[in-house]
C-alpha cells in the first residue's frame, strides 16, 4: 500500500486515533483485546462493516520521536482511502515523516506489486517539508536496494547527474585513466581490476559565496574484498557498500529541495573493489592525491583509500563543513550494532548538535573518539602511514583517524561509519537499503544555514 500526505483533510476522512497504553480506548477497543501497544493498529467498524476509524497505539514511552515511529505502522494496517491522524501529544511532522517512511517499498524487480492508496492528513504538520525529506530517503534506500548488476560506477554517476538536472546542479566526472592525470591515484588504484571504469564525481550547487558544506561519500558498488578476498558470506550484502555515497546523495537532495543558503559540493569516489592481474596488492604503496605514501596492509581496506583521494581534493577549498559517510568498517557495527552509526569530530559544537538533532528526530547516532595514540598503530616502516592496523583492535576508530590526517584545511570535519541497511523491518522502514544520518546532518545544516 502507497501513502500520501495530504495537505489539507479530505471530506469524509476517516479518523485514526493515537493512544497510550493503557489509555481508555472504547468497548471495541476492550472487546478486540487493544491496549494501545506501540505500534498496534485496530480498525473500528462502520457502517456496512466498513472500517469507520481506527486506533494507533503509542505504547509507554513519552510522546517523543520513538511514539511518533508507530506512524510508521499505518501504511501495513489501514484500507485505502482518506484518513486523518488525531495525533494527540505526538509531533505531528515526526508522525507524517514517519508514516511516509513506513509505506516505503521497493518494488524494482517484484511483479504485480500492490498499489492501492492511502491518503493521510496530519493536522499540523508541515507535509511540504515531510514529503522532502521522504523522498530523500527513499532516493538513498534505492541506489542502496539495487543490486550491483545494475549500479556500478557509471550508474552511481547517473544517479547524481539526474538529481543535478533536477536542482539545477552542476555534475562532473574524471574516469578511468584521466584519473592519473588528475591525480586521484587511489581511486585508480581500487578501482582498475574493475572491467566498469573507475570515477570521480563532482556535484556543485548553491550561490558561489555561500558557506562551503562538501559531502564526500564511499561509492564501492561492490566489494570483494580485492585480492584479499572476502568469503561468500561477506559478500551477500556487498551491493550496500556504496551506502556512504548513497547517503549523501539522498542528503543532498533534501539540502537542494529545501533551498538552504549554501554552497553545496558533493563528491563520490565511485569504484568496484574487483580481482584481476592487475589489482592492487598487499604490500603495494600508494602515492595518495595530498601527497602522503600508504602501505596496502589489506585490500579489503579499500574504502579509506578512495575517500582519501576525495577528502584531499574536497580540503584544497577548506570548506567551512566537511562531511564524510561510509559503510567503513565492520568494527563499528561490532560495537554499536546496525541501527546506531558512530560518528567522529573533534568539533565539540558540531558534535553536540548532531547529537541533539539525533535524538529529536529519531535519527540515531552515537559519538566515539578520535582517540589519538591510536593513530600511531597505522604506521608504516616503508611509507608514511598504512591503510590497516597490525593488531586489528579500535578498527573503526583507527579508520576514522586515517582519514582525519586528509581533511586539514577543512574548518569543522566529521566522518559517520554508517551500516546503511536495515537487517529487520521495522515502524519506519523495511528489511533493506537504510538512509542513517541523513535526517540528523540536514537539521544541523538547516539551523545554521536557513533558506534566504
Amino acid at each position: 500500500m502507497t501513502l500520501s500526505l495530504l495537505a489539507e483533510p479530505a471530506a469524509q476522512a476517516r479518523i485514526v486515533r493515537a493512544v497510550a497504553d493503557g489509555e481508555s480506548a472504547g468497548e471495541w477497543a476492550r472487546e478486540s483485546g487493544f491496549k494501545g501497544e506501540e505500534g498496534a493498529v485496530l480498525l473500528v467498524p462502520g457502517e456496512g462493516g466498513r472500517a469507520g476509524s481506527a486506533l494507533l497505539g503509542l505504547g509507554k514511552g513519552p510522546a517523543g520521536a520513538a511514539a511518533a515511529m508507530a506512524a510508521g505502522r499505518l501504511a501495513a494496517a489501514l484500507p485505502e482511502g482518506d484518513w486523518t491522524l488525531e495525533a494527540g501529544g505526538l509531533d505531528p511532522d515526526l508522525a507524517a515523516l514517519f508514516a511516509l517512511l513506513g509505506a516505503y517499498r521497493f518494488t524494482r524487480y517484484k511483479r504485480g506489486a500492490e498499489r492501492g492508496e492511502i491518503r493521510l492528513h496530519v493536522p499540523g504538520a508541515d507535509s511540504a517539508a515531510a514529503i522532502r525529506a521522504a523522498e530523500a530517503v527513499g532516493l538513498t534506500r534505492d541506489l542502496v536496494n539495487t543490486p550491483a548488476s545494475d549500479m556500478g560506477p557509471a550508474e552511481i554517476e547517473a544517479a547524481a547527474r539526474e538529481l543535478g538536472q533536477a536542482f539545477g546542479a552542476s555534475v562532473q566526472s574524471t574516469v578511468g585513466e584521466d584519473l592519473l592525470a588528475a591525480n586521484f591515484p587511489m581511486i585508480h588504484a581500487v578501482g582498475r581490476a574493475s572491467p566498469r571504469a573507475p570515477r570521480l564525481v563532482d556535484l556543485a550547487w548553491g550561490r558561489e559565496d555561500a558557506p562551503r558544506v562538501t559531502l564526500v561519500g564511499k561509492g564501492v558498488a561492490f566489494d570483494t574484498g580485492g585480492l584479499d578476498i572476502k568469503p561468500a558470506s561477506g559478500m551477500l550484502l556487498m551491493k550496500k557498500d556504496m551506502g556512504g555515497a548513497a547517503n549523501v546523495l539522498g542528503l543532498a537532495r533534501l539540502v537542494m529541495a529545501s533551498r538552504l543558503d549554501l554552497r553545496l559540493r558533493v563528491l563520490v569516489p565511485a569504484v568496484e573493489n574487483a580481482i584481476s592481474g592487475n589489482a592492487f596488492r598487499p604490500g603495494d604503496i600508494l602515492q595518495s592525491r595530498q601527497g602522503r605514501t600508504v602501505e596496502i596492509g589489506n585490500t579489503d581496506a579499500e574504502g579509506r583509500l578512495v575517500l582519501a583521494d576525495a577528502l584531499a581534493l574536497a580540503d584544497e577549498e577548506a570548506p567551512e563543513i566537511l562531511i564524510d559517510m561510509a559503510t567503513l568498517t565492520g568494527a563499528a557495527r561490532v560495537a554499536l550494532g546496525p541501527d546506531l552509526p558512530p560518528f567522529y569530530t573533534d568539533d565539540e559544537a558540531l558534535a553536540a548538535a548532531l547529537a541533539e538533532a539525533s535524538a529529536a528526530i529519531g535519527d540515531p547516532l552515537w559519538r566515539m573518539p578520535l582517540w589519538r595514540p591510536y593513530a600511531a598503530n597505522l604506521s608504516s616502516k616503508v611509507a608514511d602511514i598504512n591503510n590497516v592496523t597490525a593488531d586489528g583492535m579500535a578498527g573503526s576508530v583507527t579508520a576514522a583517524l586515517f582519514l582525519q590526517g586528509f581533511a586539514e584545511k577543512a574548518r569543522s570535519w566529521a566522518h559517520l561509519d554508517v551500516y546503511g541497511w536495515r537487517p529487520k523491518p521495522g515502524a519506519i522502514g523495511p528489511a533493506g537499503g537504510e538512509a542513517q544520518g541523513v535526517r540528523a546532518i540536514f537539521r544541523v545544516l538547516a539551523r545554521r544555514f536557513p533558506p534566504r
